[in-house]
């Protein structure tokens, strides 16, 4: 079952900036609008709240809540004028060949609700890239979007030739298991079913730099990394070492 619980990360008189976990909707499903998603909860919370931006469902980290109608707009701006930052976590599959660089390539969506790579017609779309730690068959990148499209990240990874390391749309794996790190070396008791170190995209938006739309201060913000992706780069760290 998904985890519903989040986090005040900061707050004032205008604005809220919560830690979504993954597996909870930013928005209530179109189709299912039962199922737990943040906005409602913290509607509930705070009875009068608007959406700035969203994180996909899998995605945790820092996501910007407006309380007032002057305050939403005044944010939507600076988020449509590509003035906030926003940095993220990402572990990927393989190791970049450049230590850090710029993915340029438009995105457009498929008639599934995936998104495409489109150079000609899909909307401009821009990432940076830098490795933080490398393993053997794995990465850890800190990315900053300088655009913000549905599955931004997740498919430029891909074009760049690393999808996430686990992501069942834009990638091979659905899960990452400790077996798979330890190979030879990993013993399981018998009648025992083994559990996956990450069951989700390993996307984890972590920084978010931006000024009040009211104080004019500059507020920057940064949330620690999930335990199931802590726990992960901890096994990454034991048992694929680069050599």
């Amino acid at each position: 079952m998904a985890k519903t619980a989040y986090d005040i990360i900061w707050e004032d008189d205008y604005l809220v900036i919560a830690n979504k976990p993954s597996g909870l909707l930013t928005i209530p499903d179109r189709f299912r609008p039962d199922l737990p998603n943040l906005y409602q909860q913290l509607k509930t919370a705070y009875s009068e709240i608007y959406i700035v931006h969203r994180l996909d469902k899998g995605t945790s980290g820092l996501i910007c809540f407006a309380k007032d109608k002057d305050t939403h707009k005044l944010m939507s701006q600076q988020f449509e004028n590509r003035l906030p930052q926003k940095h993220y976590y990402a572990l990927v599959k393989g190791i970049p060949f450049e230590a850090e660089g710029t993915i340029d390539a438009g995105l457009s969506a498929n008639t599934s609700g995936s998104m495409r790579i489109d150079i000609k017609r899909g909307k401009p779309s821009v990432t940076n890239y830098v490795i933080k730690e490398s393993f053997a068959s794995y990465a850890l990148l800190d990315v900053q979007i300088l655009t913000g499209r549905t599955h931004q990240i997740r498919v430029h990874l891909r074009h760049l030739g690393h999808p996430l390391a686990v992501d069942a749309t834009y990638g091979q794996d659905t899960e990452l298991y400790l077996s798979q790190l330890k190979r030879k070396k990993f013993n399981l008791k018998q009648e025992t079913e083994e559990r996956p170190l990450m069951n989700r995209v390993p996307l984890h938006a972590y920084k978010l730099q931006f000024e009040h739309p009211i104080t004019q201060q500059a507020i920057e913000l940064v949330c620690d990394m999930p335990k199931d992706m802590r726990a992960t780069l901890n096994q990454l760290r034991k048992w694929n070492k680069l050599k």
